[in-house]
């Protein structure tokens, strides 16, 4: 009770009390999807309507608009501020509420917003986004007349090259009640659980340290809603994660920060985390403005001091090596699922293998594009392999050597969107991790100071006592709760369209795939 009572004092610095004795430790979440607005008074949206002096407020505009794009009050001089990410832009042109066209004073005017040249990047194109945002707000996909590209991004390569080949009909007609999207992570009927989560994904690992409380509790609350897993990181497992602890895999990392017995206990997954892809052969890193009081006692480190995680495990040069930390955690935990977090290096497949040898149940493979802001862009961008390279290397192998419905594969490194999900399956992974995605769908923009303790603007990824109040605990959870469906709805239309009844009959089927550098087939479709 003393270590319980000394650590919710130490939150005090992220979070005040009158937030500390709100109840969000609770069991059960709904999964009910329920509107989520963004958090700011005017959201960033594609177009931008604007109005010049010659209005005259005779509220035409306001009347035409269905989505309820201009907002006039009764005692203001002027209009407020319009609700432009309500706006679907040039899609309106072609109905008959078009507000620039029957402005009686011809007084309003549609511009693509300027920012929208300057937002996100390659990987993450303001587009995608946007429509991330959306689905956050309201668990559905975009609807086309948004104008928004979410399938896709701009990178020229990786999963934006991959299409399915669409049948131009079903071969079976379903419904989406008749789809099975659950995926199992005990393949080796060695007597521990049988763990099945409802959807073929998890929350990747994001410590305490790098992301504040308020994120790290949001994502456990969404993976109690959708029975699927989030990961507490390498910084320590919170004491206000305990009632979620059966939906938390607690990460074992090189720098063994914040590992006690008594957590790994807690919990049905443990992973082992030998690097990342996003910086393989670098370690982790946690500048020392993020290394606060509260984060220095989850961490038993020195406050202020920047904390780096060694590569490798300094106690793990062989496989034999990586089985004897294996059975440390089975005999700690013997209902405990064990998983191996690797980088995609060239012989990943014989890592792969190897861990399997070991006695790992998830080999969970991530790609080099991976990582928040926080991660140096020289080593995403040139020291890992692409994940989507490394999937069918892995599956291959391991179908090679008779081992492959005997250990679950994950990927991660670029999961974006359920699109790149059905591609990383189809690829032959059994599910995947998202990170950023979720980050995205609690407002992050893109801007890479991940790193910094007040360089996230938006509260997501920091540890600052002021910024990390702005996000409240059940509007994130809310948040991801909605993307999550529009995932879920949007993997279930992709094996529809094919006749699957289940996501594992994807697994593996290159074979509904094409590259764009590669064929001609023009019935393709994303």
């Amino acid at each position: 009770m003393a270590r319980c009572s000394a650590q919710e004092n130490s939150l005090k610095e992220i979070l005040p009390e009158n937030t500390l004795r709100t109840r969000v430790a609770q069991t059960q979440v709904s999964r009910e999807v329920r509107p989520a607005p963004g958090r700011y008074r005017n959201e960033i949206a594609k177009y931008i309507i604007r109005r010049n002096d010659d209005c005259i407020r005779c509220g035409k505009c306001v009347e035409l608009c269905p989505r309820g794009v201009h907002v006039d009050k009764p005692g203001y001089k002027y209009f407020a501020e319009p609700k432009l990410d309500r706006c679907i832009g040039p899609a309106c042109e072609k109905t008959d509420h078009y507000c620039v066209a029957q402005c009686p004073q011809s007084a309003l005017r549609m511009v693509e917003n300027p920012m929208m040249k300057v937002l996100g990047d390659c990987r993450w194109p303001a587009d995608m986004i946007l429509a991330t945002w959306k689905m956050a707000e309201t668990g559905d996909v975009p609807a086309e007349e948004f104008g928004l590209e979410h399938e896709c991004g701009a990178t020229g390569g990786g999963f934006d090259r991959l299409r399915f080949k669409f049948p131009d009909k079903p071969p079976v007609k379903l419904s989406p009640d008749e789809i099975d999207t659950s995926i199992e992570l005990n393949k080796r009927d060695d007597g521990r659980p049988r763990i099945t989560i409802d959807v073929p994904w998890y929350g990747g690992g994001m410590s305490f340290g790098s992301v504040s409380n308020v994120t790290q509790l949001s994502k456990a609350r969404a993976a109690v809603a959708w029975n699927t897993f989030t990961c507490t990181g390498e910084g320590g497992y919170m004491e206000r994660m305990r009632p979620f602890d059966d939906h938390v895999i607690t990460q074992v990392a090189t720098g063994l920060f914040g590992v006690r017995e008594e957590t790994i206990q807690r919990v049905p997954i443990v992973e082992f985390k030998y690097a990342q892809g996003a910086k393989p052969g670098l370690g982790g890193h946690l500048l020392g403005d993020k290394n606060t009081i509260a984060v220095s006692r989850m961490r038993e480190a020195v406050l202020g001091i920047s904390l780096f995680s060694p590569f490798p495990f300094h106690s793990v040069y062989s496989i034999e090596d990586h089985m004897k930390h294996l059975d440390w955690i089975k005999h700690l935990n013997p209902r405990a699922l064990l998983s191996t977090k690797v980088s995609t290096p060239t012989d990943v497949d014989m890592v792969a293998v190897g861990s399997y040898a070991a006695g790992t149940h998830i080999v969970h493979i991530d790609g080099g594009y991976g990582g928040t802001g926080a991660a140096p862009d020289i080593a995403k961008k040139n020291i890992a392999m692409p994940i989507e390279y490394a999937i069918g290397r892995v599956h291959r192998f391991l179908e090679a050597e008779g081992a492959r419905d005997k250990v679950t594969l994950i990927a991660s490194g670029g999961i974006r969107v359920a699109q790149d999900m059905a591609k990383a399956i189809a690829l032959g992974a059994d599910g995947v991790v998202v990170g950023t995605s979720e980050l995205v769908a609690l407002g992050c923009v893109r801007c890479s100071r991940c790193e910094s303790g007040r360089g996230c603007p938006r509260g997501i990824a920091t540890t600052d006592a002021v910024l990390a109040t702005k996000m409240d605990i059940e509007w994130g959870t809310q948040r991801l709760i909605n993307l999550y469906n529009a995932w879920y709805k949007e993997l279930v239309e992709i094996l529809m369209r094919f006749g699957m009844r289940s996501v594992k009959e994807l697994r593996g089927r290159t074979d509904l795939l094409m590259h764009l550098d590669y064929s001609n087939d023009v019935k393709a479709k994303s």
